[in-house]
């Protein structure tokens, strides 16, 4: 039985980090081998900050995927595109993600830093982004996130991959977003049109009733069933970052389907049959878009010499 990797399911971090990278082409030998160190590197430096409760999950996307396996998940894609009235999405992708999470910063930098040692020679770094806990567990916004997160084995059930695609069973479909956020725009609504935005109180999150929430809201449009009636889930593991330049949200979500994640943005972006779009958007932008499967742990074992 493989096992998951455990940045995928872990509860709410204090700070994150996640760092994205593209492979050189000419050093594809060497970092396969550099990979096939990555779990044991994860188990010591865990093993050096025990009560850290310090996580990773390691993901490539479809533009990698085949150059390391000639087995690949069933659904992975590359992030779609999409154009909306708020908002434009431009797949950003690129070859690889670490997302390392701790309840102590200088564990999860260790851990990033360590792991990122082993492939340097054979990467380009393309982003870092380090993020942090902002109040209880709120977007810069003001308001709370991940509030609908499915909690204990649910957990499990929403996010890693069981018997639809056995080959690859435990790992999990991570859609990554960076979005900068309008801050000075956003503080100028009043307390009414921010927690219409939302559908949700902001001091007490407090989920509007569904006959009052606008057709616009952010958790109207977030909301999905499928054809059985049945909630349609993501794990989310977002995160908020900042400068004194550039604020906004690490989206994170993770996945047994990338169908569930596309379903939810498409709501958001393109809206319903009659167009109705999520207004969250006029508040933010999204700089990077990017799709990536977390394989199982032993799937790095495959690069033993």
């Amino acid at each position: 039985m493989t096992s998951y990797q455990s940045g995928i399911i872990a509860e709410p971090s204090s700070d994150a980090f996640f760092v994205t990278l593209n492979l050189l082409p000419e050093h594809l030998s060497n970092f396969k081998r550099a990979l096939a160190a990555f779990p044991n590197t994860i188990t010591q430096v865990q093993q050096d900050f025990e009560q850290a409760q310090l996580h990773a999950a390691v993901g490539f996307s479809k533009l990698i995927w085949s150059k390391l396996d000639s087995q690949q998940p069933k659904e992975l894609a590359l992030f779609p595109d999409l154009q909306g009235p708020e908002m434009t999405i431009t797949s950003t992708d690129v070859d690889m993600v670490l997302h390392i999470r701790a309840m102590r910063h200088d564990a999860a930098f260790e851990l990033s830093r360590r792991l990122f040692a082993l492939v340097k020679d054979c990467v380009q770094l393309v982003e870092e982004v380090t993020c942090f806990i902002y109040k209880d567990s709120r977007d810069l916004t003001g308001f709370v996130d991940g509030t609908e997160n499915p909690q204990g084995e649910q957990r499990k059930a929403v996010a890693l991959v069981s018997e639809e695609d056995a080959n690859f069973a435990n790992g999990s479909y991570l859609n990554l977003m960076r979005f900068s956020h309008d801050l000075d725009k956003w503080q100028q609504q009043d307390l009414k049109t921010q927690e219409d935005t939302y559908g949700r109180t902001k001091e007490d999150n407090e989920e509007y009733p569904a006959a009052e929430k606008s057709v616009h809201a952010h958790t109207k449009r977030t909301s999905l069933k499928d054809a059985q009636g049945k909630s349609i889930e993501i794990l989310r593991q977002s995160m908020p970052y900042g400068s004194l330049t550039d604020q906004g949200l690490m989206f994170a979500s993770y996945s047994k389907s990338p169908t569930n994640f596309n379903l939810m943005l498409e709501s958001m972006i393109l809206g319903d049959e009659q167009g109705n779009t999520d207004h969250l958007m006029k508040y933010t932008e999204a700089k990077t878009a990017q799709a990536f499967f977390v394989p199982a742990t032993e799937w790095f074992l495959k690069f033993q010499a």
